[in-house]
């Protein structure tokens, strides 16, 4: 599982530092870097909520959107050899490989623990 807080439709990851003894969190997907943090899970939650809604706050105040705008568009970096096979896969559904890719990433969105498994985190 990622360790992660939702509120209010913006999410977070979360970390703990052993040397400071402290739970601290970075929304997510935002044009600003906005942290948080908390001695327990409870302050840690009451800090996002603070955070989220300060961050809010002052982007109408700036007349700024809050969240990050994605084009649609990145480049993803591949073996020659991984290339090959999923270009050959592709042409074997008769899709372009842009669709069978955007398919794959697709599928993995609404799957999330495929990817929780395969990144060690079950």
């Amino acid at each position: 599982m990622i360790n992660s807080l939702a509120y209010e439709g913006y999410t977070a990851n979360i970390h703990y530092s052993s040397a400071d003894e402290v739970f601290f969190g970075k929304l997510i997907g935002v044009n600003d870097l906005v942290t948080f943090e908390g001695t327990s899970v409870e302050e840690l939650k009451q800090g996002m909520k603070e955070a989220v809604d300060d961050y809010v706050e002052t982007c109408k105040t700036l007349g700024k959107a809050p969240e990050k705008s994605y084009k649609g568009v990145f480049n993803v970096r591949v073996s020659s050899d991984l290339h090959k096979k999923i270009a050959l896969l592709a042409s074997q559904y008769d899709v372009t490989l842009n669709d069978f890719v955007k398919s794959v990433l697709q599928y993995a969105s609404a799957h999330q623990e495929l990817g929780d498994e395969m990144f060690g985190l079950r």
